[in-house]
């Protein structure tokens, strides 16, 4: 249904009239059962990023509730939601980057530090009294270059040392391109910055490291953003999250999976044909495909689960919700139509765009576990092939860097090499000693052959590497890296 044709013919009780009386009224503040409270998430907000200011305690039977940037003046006002005609009415304060819901919640994508300010919710009554009026302050820090600090196309990567590590083991951690005049980097357990998910911190000019309350006494952080697991337990399975901040405060992230081999699992596990995890398929999809997040290992007693668009479990960013009992599938406020939900947990997103990617999220209940959330994340690449066959040029590509994690290593132990580039839409292929590389079974490639691994390293394995990088207009070589293999 259009909007306009909610809007009241001439004669009516006019919606103006209802937003002008609804910001005049001076009442008092009505007892309610639950304080109304409001949440930012993320904590701590960016230049660049989206937050979500989220409402906590609405009022039951209201007619309807605004937004206001500042003070409830009408000036000031970002949206106005009536809730018996589900009507969205945005205010002189609306710049196009907000999206008020049901809820009461306030999405705000892209911020900017113009952002920063004090942020209030108004609701009202049937009777068109303010029932509560809630203040908060939202702060936007800086995200800025240090000026004069000349770009780099190498951004923050993390590598799971080996790729996939049995119970009992060690894993590293290992991280790449680690920013200069680093100030402080945290680590995250998931993909969320909450503080109950602090693992550790690392200060860089004390070079000392913090404990944080996610620290189960087996992990060590190391001066270059590393980060070692002893002892890997299946538990430990699932994403890891490394957050930077640099002098200038700008801040990077990045996230990495670690993957336990479930047949090592010596736990009680409820889940006997292994644990939950999903596979994007495929994991780099183009503009106008199909992307399946295949589910594996779906519990036997599940009762219900439900998709989100994010990493945040909240009515909001619901794409859809499966009941078994009810063998029924709701849609949610995030489903856009493309998407289809299988009763084996699956979801398959069809025709998607470049505002698709990113992290997806399910949860499911089940009598044993109760609630279980698991993330997937995947990557959307523009159709560069149709915008060339439509007379759009390829751009040449520009010569990639090659590093190496250790030029010297012994017999037996491993190496990473990394092809890092700032070009998209293009192949990488590996070069030793001025031969393609023959891959064995103890090389392994990372998805999109950016990374070689080789595990265990033997003495035929030296000598000089090189990564190429081309697209269907040009290609370029990195420099060449000498590999030293020695014996103990």
């Amino acid at each position: 249904m259009e909007v306009s044709s909610m809007i009241p013919c001439k004669g009516c009780t006019s919606w103006q009239g209802l937003l002008l009386t609804a910001s005049l009224l001076i009442c008092c503040h009505l007892a309610t059962t639950a304080k109304v409270t409001i949440e930012s998430v993320p904590l701590n907000v960016f230049e660049g990023d989206n937050v979500l200011l989220h409402v906590h305690n609405l009022p039951e039977n209201l007619l309807a509730f605004a937004w206001f940037k500042r003070l409830t003046k009408m000036k000031h006002r970002i949206a106005l939601y009536a809730l018996n005609i589900n009507l969205f009415v945005p205010g002189p304060a609306h710049v196009g980057r907000e999206t008020v819901y049901r809820n009461g919640s306030l999405w705000i994508q892209n911020v900017t530090h113009k952002d920063t300010g004090f942020y209030t919710l108004e609701t009202i009554n049937r009777h068109g009294r303010t029932v509560s009026i809630t203040t908060m302050y939202l702060h936007v820090y800086n995200n800025l270059f240090t000026h004069g600090c000349p770009h780099t196309s190498a951004r923050l990567v993390i590598e799971s040392v080996p790729p996939r590590v049995a119970e009992g083991s060690s894993v590293l951690l290992l991280v790449h391109n680690l920013p200069e005049n680093l100030r402080v980097l945290f680590w995250y357990k998931g993909v969320i910055y909450f503080k109950k998910l602090e693992v550790a911190r690392h200060i860089a000019e004390k070079n000392s490291s913090m404990l944080g309350p996610a620290h189960s006494g087996r992990e060590t952080v190391y001066s270059n953003g590393s980060l070692l697991l002893h002892n890997v337990t299946c538990e430990d399975m699932g994403f890891y999250t490394l957050r930077t901040m640099s002098r200038g405060v700008k801040v990077e992230s990045a996230h990495v999976q670690l993957q336990v081999d479930p047949s090592s699992c010596t736990c009680c596990n409820p889940l006997p044909s292994g644990p939950l995890t999903i596979e994007p398929v495929p994991r780099n999809a183009i503009e106008g495909e199909s992307v399946l997040l295949q589910v594996h290992n779906l519990p036997e007693d599940l009762q219900a689960f439900s998709w989100y668009k994010g990493v945040y479990i909240s009515p909001v960013f619901k794409i859809a919700e499966y009941s078994r009992t009810r063998n029924s599938i709701t849609q949610g406020l995030e489903h856009s139509g493309r998407e289809t939900v299988y009763t084996n947990g699956s979801l398959l997103l069809q025709d998607v765009t470049v505002k698709d990617p990113g992290y997806y999220t399910l949860q499911i209940l089940n009598r044993v576990l109760g609630s279980v959330t698991t993330h997937v994340q995947f990557h959307v690449n523009k159709d560069l092939l149709g915008e060339h066959s439509r007379g759009q040029p390829w751009e040449p590509v520009t010569m990639p860097l090659l590093g190496v994690s250790d030029t010297t290593v012994t017999v037996q132990s491993s190496v990473l090499f990394s092809c890092l580039t700032a070009d998209i839409g293009i192949s990488i292929c590996w070069i030793f000693n001025n031969q393609s590389l023959q891959l064995t079974e103890r090389m392994s490639l990372s998805p999109m052959n950016c990374g070689l691994r080789i595990d265990p390293v033997r003495s035929e394995d030296a000598g000089e590497y090189k990564c190429e990088v081309f697209n269907p207009v040009s290609s370029k070589t990195s420099l060449p890296v000498s590999l030293v293999v020695m014996h103990e």
